[in-house]
C-alpha cells in the first residue's frame, strides 16, 4: 500500500486544521463494536421505502432511464416538489429556476454555503444543532456564531437573534433546523413570524433546513419562507419523511436570482442525482401514496416517542416532550453529574447502550444526550431497561 509523501501533507487546505471532530459517526462506530449493544444513535428510519417509492425505481432501471438528467434534477421531480410544498405549506415555487435537487440535504447545504461564504464570513446558527452546518462553514473558510439556545427551551427567541444580529452586523446568512436535529423542538407559526419580523430588514439569508417538517406531532409546520420568501433557502428531502436515506435525494427552493449560483455550484458537485433515485422521489413527493406512508411512520414514531419521555422521566431525566423529528434531548440526572461524554461512554460500554453526547451538537449541548426513537419499540424498551439498571449501578 502506498505511503504518502511527507511535504504534501502541507498542501492540504489549511481549513482542515480548524476542524473539530463532529463525533457522532465515530462515537456511534466505538459504541457498535460492544457485543449487544442497543442503538439509539443515527437519525436513521427503521422503516423500509414504501413499496411505491420501491416500484418506482424499479420501473425507472427497467425503462432504461440511464442517461445524464439535468444538474437541477429531472423536469418531473422538481414539479412534484413543487407541488410538495404548495400542497403542505403554501411556498410557490416555480420548478424552473426556483428549485435544484441534490445529493441529499447534506450535499445542500454545502452547496447553498459554497455560495454564499467567502473566507471570514460569519453565519450565526442556533445551538444545539447538527454539527456538521459548523464544519462547512469552516472548511469554507468562514466562522460560525453560535447561538445558545439553551437557555430558553432550545428556541431561538427574537430578542436574542436581534442581540446576535447587532453584534455581528455583517454575518451572511442565518441557519436555522427546525424540527431541530438534535433537540426535538420546533416553532408555532407565530415565532416563525416574529423571527421573520427579526430578520426582514436586514441582508442576511436564511438557510431554512427543514428536513424534518412532515415529521411533527402537533399542530403544522410552517415555513419561514412564508414570511421571507425572498430571502430564504428551504433545503428539505425524501431521507426522513420516507425513510429514503440511502437514496440521497434532497433538494433546494429559493428565488430565482439566489438559486442561480446555489444550483450551478450544485451541478458541479454532483452533474446530476441518479435517475432511479429521482424517480422514486417523484412518486414520493407527488402522490398520495408518499403522503400516506408518512402519516403511517409519524403515526409509530409518536407512540416511540410517548414511551421513551415517560420512561425518561421515571429514570430522573430532565426533558421537554419533542414535537418534531425522532429524538429526544435529555439532560443527565443530577446525581450523575454534568459530563455527557463520559457518562454516554459508561453507558455504552457498562449499560449496552448507545446515545449520543450532547456536547457534539455545540453550544448548549453540555450535560445532554441524544437519544433517536427510529428504531423498533422493542428496541426503545430494551434500552430503557438498560439504562435503569445502568443508573442503579454507577
Amino acid at each position: 500500500m502506498p505511503a504518502t509523501k511527507a511535504n504534501l501533507m502541507k498542501q492540504l487546505n489549511s481549513n482542515f486544521t480548524r476542524l473539530k471532530p463532529v463525533g457522532i459517526r465515530e462515537f456511534d462506530a466505538k459504541a457498535s463494536a460492544v457485543p449487544g449493544i442497543v442503538k439509539l444513535t443515527l437519525g436513521e428510519p427503521d422503516f423500509n421505502v414504501p413499496d411505491a417509492m420501491k416500484q418506482a425505481a424499479i420501473d425507472s432501471i427497467t425503462n432504461n432511464d440511464s442517461h445524464y438528467a439535468p444538474g437541477v434534477g429531472t423536469l418531473a421531480l422538481r414539479k412534484a416538489i413543487a407541488h410538495f410544498l404548495a400542497d403542505r405549506y403554501q411556498l410557490d415555487y416555480d420548478p424552473n429556476g426556483e428549485i435544484a435537487v441534490t445529493v441529499g440535504a447534506t450535499q445542500g447545504i454545502y452547496a447553498a454555503l459554497s455560495a454564499l461564504i467567502n473566507p471570514g464570513d460569519e453565519v450565526l446558527v442556533a445551538t444545539p444543532t447538527f454539527p456538521l452546518y459548523m464544519a462547512i462553514i469552516t472548511i469554507l473558510g468562514g466562522k460560525a456564531v453560535e447561538i445558545d439556545t439553551s437557555d430558553s427551551d432550545f428556541v431561538l427567541t427574537p430578542d436574542k437573534l436581534k442581540a446576535t444580529i447587532n453584534n455581528h452586523p455583517q454575518a451572511k446568512a442565518l441557519i436555522l433546523n427546525y424540527p431541530s436535529n438534535p433537540t426535538g423542538v420546533t416553532y408555532s407559526r407565530q415565532q416563525i413570524a416574529d423571527l421573520a419580523t427579526a430578520v426582514k430588514d436586514t441582508n442576511l439569508v436564511v438557510i431554512a433546513d427543514e428536513i424534518y417538517s412532515e415529521l411533527i406531532y402537533d399542530g403544522h409546520h410552517t415555513s419561514i419562507a412564508e414570511f421571507l420568501p425572498g430571502q430564504t433557502l428551504v433545503l428539505n428531502g425524501a431521507s426522513k419523511s420516507h425513510a429514503m436515506t440511502g437514496y440521497r435525494i434532497g433538494f433546494i427552493a429559493g428565488p430565482k436570482e439566489l438559486m442561480g449560483p446555489v444550483s450551478a455550484l450544485s451541478g458541479m458537485m454532483i452533474t446530476s442525482a441518479t435517475d432511479s433515485a429521482m424517480a422514486a422521489a417523484t412518486t414520493a413527493f407527488g402522490s398520495e401514496a408518499g403522503r400516506q406512508a408518512t402519516l403511517e411512520m409519524k403515526q409509530a414514531y409518536q407512540e416511540r416517542r410517548d414511551f421513551l419521555v415517560h420512561a425518561l422521566h421515571q429514570l430522573g431525566f430532565q426533558l421537554a416532550t419533542p414535537n418534531g423529528a425522532f429524538y429526544v434531548f435529555a439532560h443527565i440526572p443530577a446525581s450523575a453529574g454534568n459530563d455527557d461524554v463520559a457518562f454516554a461512554t459508561a453507558l455504552a460500554e457498562q449499560g449496552r447502550v448507545a446515545v449520543i453526547p450532547g456536547s457534539y451538537f455545540g453550544a448548549g449541548g453540555q450535560g445532554y444526550l441524544r437519544l433517536s426513537y427510529a428504531t423498533s419499540m422493542e428496541n426503545i424498551k430494551l434500552a430503557v431497561e438498560r439504562i435503569a439498571t445502568f443508573l442503579k449501578e454507577d
